[in-house]
């Protein structure tokens, strides 16, 4: 497709019954081609379709007008700043309205084109600048105002020119009979005689057919600036979605891979411990019964082994299944929990929870073993004397989330990915979209914060 077919046909959005592109090669269908009186029908609905794109031309002169406007007011007000600040006050309602002025022109597209260009991506920077417009959407906006009013006041004035123009060729046998000295045409044309009326005629309705197009065109000028500046921009949402499934297929990798180490964990644990005292007690049980009727007193002896033996497998059976599922996690959920294990830590800790409810149990489990290895790593490596950990909810544009805080006051100096700890701690985070971030200056002490998207807690 040429660029200026491309320009005549405008941005089009798959509809239900749009389908992919045809496959190169000898076609497959059995379906007849497309006949002449087809394509004439569709030339025709495109042409009455694009005088929307005409009107569209005179509305958007007042848009592009509004836009020099605001325009002219933001640089007064940029260049007035240093006048006791004053110029802010001029500044930042041409900011606003500039972003006001890119929300009409959305619906205005929408309207006249059936283009929708989508919404720009949420502000994230702070509440001040949001209030004076000095955000990226803001100061995007005012840049759009700009481009818009310069090619929006050239385009109109061209169309509606030849509009006017078209208009009056095609009068020009009639106003002709009236005028006594022949009609002028702008400064370049005197018909005269009926050929002469009907070459002008012809010329007119050859400009009046090809307006639409024209306008049509310069309508997809307006639609490319405003997705641009004040829309969404396809290639970003591309990018960001590649990101995304990219970052997906790495949490994927890494959780297939703790999820198997976690299990050669559990087997390694339950074969050194809890199996191995259990093989032991079947032993002494063994023993016990064939001395029982020989030597009772050693038989005694022996099942008290035994009875020792079992209390100890007991034990260990709990902190095997403690790095599964904590009952108390289940149970009373993650304040109580984080706070079992403060008290079983050799560092002394500080919990403050700011939770009011309970949180969905993914979360609060992930939570609970970074928590937990944030400790472990504190008391084998940080050489602190006191641990503070902080649990309490974080707004942002993306949600609530659970906002995790384990300080330190120890030697300081971890770096993530020197070591399985905190290299396991950020794989647990990704999993489910959360953040990790290590503060840990030499001699200054290491701050984990950690942040996990939120969701309720289900109660089915």
């Amino acid at each position: 497709m040429t660029t200026f077919a491309a320009l005549m046909d405008g941005p089009r959005d798959l509809g239900p019954g749009s389908g992919p592109p045809p496959l190169p090669g000898p076609s497959t269908s059995t379906l007849p081609p497309t006949t002449a009186p087809h394509r004439r029908r569709s030339l025709v609905s495109a042409w009455t379709a694009n005088w929307w794109a005409v009107a569209l031309r005179g509305l958007d002169l007042f848009v592009s007008i509004a836009g020099l406007v605001l325009m002219g007011l933001a640089i007064g007000g940029f260049f007035s700043l240093t006048a006791a600040g004053t110029g802010v006050l001029i500044l930042a309602p041409a900011l606003w309205g500039a972003w006001a002025l890119g929300r009409g022109q959305r619906h205005l597209l929408l309207a006249f084109t059936g283009v929708d260009i989508g919404t720009p991506v949420p502000s994230a920077a702070p509440q001040w600048r949001r209030v004076l417009g000095l955000d990226q959407p803001r100061l995007r906006a005012i840049g759009w105002a700009a481009l818009q009013g310069l090619w929006g006041v050239l385009a109109s004035a061209v169309v509606l020119f030849l509009l006017t123009l078209s208009l009056l060729l095609l009068a020009a046998p009639l106003l002709g009979r009236w005028a006594e000295d022949g009609l002028q045409i702008l400064w370049f044309a005197r018909p005269s005689g009926t050929l002469g009326h009907l070459l002008v005629s012809l010329t007119g309705l050859v400009l009046l057919l090809a307006l639409p197009f024209l306008a049509r065109g310069a309508a997809n000028v307006d639609i490319a600036l405003a997705r641009w500046l004040v829309g969404s921009d396809p290639q970003a949402e591309l990018r960001v979605m590649s990101e995304r499934v990219e970052t997906l297929t790495t949490t994927r990798t890494e959780a297939v891979d703790s999820v198997e180490a976690e299990r050669r964990r559990i087997e390694r644990d339950l074969h050194d411990g809890p199996q191995q005292r259990l093989v032991s007690i079947a032993m002494t049980l063994g023993l016990a019964r064939t001395q029982l009727d020989s030597d009772p007193e050693g038989a005694r002896a022996l099942l008290d082994e035994a009875h020792s033996a079992s209390k100890e497998a007991i034990v260990e059976m709990r902190q095997v299944a403690r790095g599964i599922v904590p009952p108390i996690l289940a149970d009373r959920g993650l304040d109580a929990a984080v706070s079992a294990l403060a008290a079983r830590s050799p560092v002394p800790v500080e919990v403050t929870s700011r939770l009011a409810h309970r949180l969905e149990p993914t979360v609060e489990a992930i939570a609970y073993f970074c928590i937990s290895e944030a400790l472990t790593n504190v008391a084998k490596h940080a050489g602190a004397s006191r641990v503070t950990v902080d649990l309490g909810l974080a707004r942002t544009l993306a949600g609530d989330q659970l906002a995790v805080r384990v300080v330190d006051d120890g030697r300081g100096g971890a770096v993530v990915g020197a070591g399985t700890g905190l290299t396991g701690l950020r794989q647990r985070v990704a999993s489910v979209d959360g953040d990790v971030h290590v503060h840990s200056p030499v001699g200054g002490g290491t701050t984990v914060a950690i942040t996990l998207p939120l969701r309720t807690r289900s109660t089915s």
